[in-house]
């Protein structure tokens, strides 16, 4: 698995500003790459317990997502 989450380019951290603080959760984003079949990203909660992680995620592959960039 791959994390795909942009870090912070001090710490390796995702960034943060002050429009984060109006988001309800941050997002970790996840791809697994499959030779066989589409590649998968997951987006989760970052901080989510185990417990929550079974119930607070959303997968989606390739082919169904894209850049942020192409949509602006």
């Amino acid at each position: 698995m791959t994390n795909t989450a942009p870090p912070n380019a001090d710490d390796g951290t995702p960034p943060t500003d002050d429009a984060s603080s109006d988001r309800l959760d941050a997002l970790t984003a996840v791809v697994v790459e499959h030779d066989s079949q589409s590649d998968e990203c997951t987006l989760y909660p970052d901080g989510a317990s185990d417990e929550a992680l079974v119930t607070e995620w959303i997968t989606a592959e390739e082919g169904s997502y894209v850049a942020l960039d192409e949509m602006l």
